[in-house]
């Protein structure tokens, strides 16, 4: 895993600028205009998703390594796939991306807090010999915080240009995240099968759950359809790429903790597209 720890801050830092590019201020002022859809994805996504995963570990008996690895993926924001999917959905992408946004941002406290919490919960004492949550939530600034500040503070100067050219900025996201997963599954491609094994079935089974759970959750509470499809998609699809950089900051190379995350990035395209097959078909 040693190229994945090298390139993990660089491609997380140059995702988080491309998603600060694409923000303006209406994308947190928006939450004051309609709180109620807001606050259904947020406790959804902050809330819900690390507790059915803890849940699922504590069903499935999983071990400790791959259960934190769980953790992680579950603690992790939206990615920003999850906006590019919800338009493809026919769902709110404005919600959709001011969910990325807001969380992306508050990631910085929270993801340190249900990871060591987890930790201690599972009984993985040595995680603080490694890294403290403040060391971990610094490293999270940095490389995540500070480039989505300076891409809107770009966006700021130069609207006239970066406003032209938000879809190029997507999807020179999504080609970020594909070549991250490229150089992960090329570094790891003798492991990859094992990787399916080990981490595959409690990967699928949250994913699908959290979908599903999301969705009627938003169902009840939220505005309409297309509500409810951004907030289970941005449940559905985690930052995969901020989950292995979590992951390689605190355990280093060991692989044994990335696991979920490879399969959790795998699965959740597959099953994120055919959501959207039923939820179009269903319209």
């Amino acid at each position: 895993m040693e190229i994945v720890t090298k390139i993990a801050p660089i491609i997380l830092a140059l995702i988080m600028l491309g998603l600060g590019l694409g923000l303006k201020l209406e994308d947190f002022t928006r939450v004051l205009k309609t709180p109620k859809d807001f606050l259904v994805g947020f406790f959804s996504q902050l809330i819900i998703l690390p507790v059915v995963a803890y849940l699922l570990i504590m069903i499935l008996k999983t071990p400790p390594e791959i259960a934190i690895g769980v953790m992680i993926i579950a603690a992790a924001p939206g990615g920003v796939t999850s906006n590019i999917l919800t338009k493809f959905a026919n769902g709110d992408v404005a919600l959709s991306i001011t969910l990325t946004a807001i969380i992306s941002l508050v990631s910085i406290f929270t993801v340190p807090f249900i990871v060591f919490t987890s930790a201690d919960l599972l009984g993985i004492g040595n995680i603080t010999e490694n890294i403290s949550m403040t060391g971990i939530a610094l490293k999270m600034f940095l490389v995540v915080t500070v480039p989505v500040f300076l891409g809107m503070i770009i966006r700021k100067f130069f609207e006239n240009f970066v406003s032209t050219k938000t879809e190029i900025f997507n999807k020179l996201n999504l080609v970020l995240f594909v070549i991250f997963f490229i150089a992960a599954f090329y570094e790891e491609r003798e492991n990859f099968i094992n990787f399916l094994k080990q981490a595959g079935l409690i990967a699928l089974i949250l994913n699908i759950t959290m979908m599903i759970i999301a969705f009627y959750i938003a169902k009840c509470c939220a505005s309409g359809l297309a509500q409810r499809k951004a907030i289970s998609l941005e449940c559905g699809l985690q930052n995969g790429t901020l989950a292995i950089f979590v992951s390689t900051q605190i355990f280093g190379a060991d692989i044994l903790y990335v696991l979920p995350t490879g399969a959790y990035a795998l699965i959740m395209y597959i099953t994120g597209f055919i959501f959207i097959y039923f939820l179009r078909k269903s319209n």
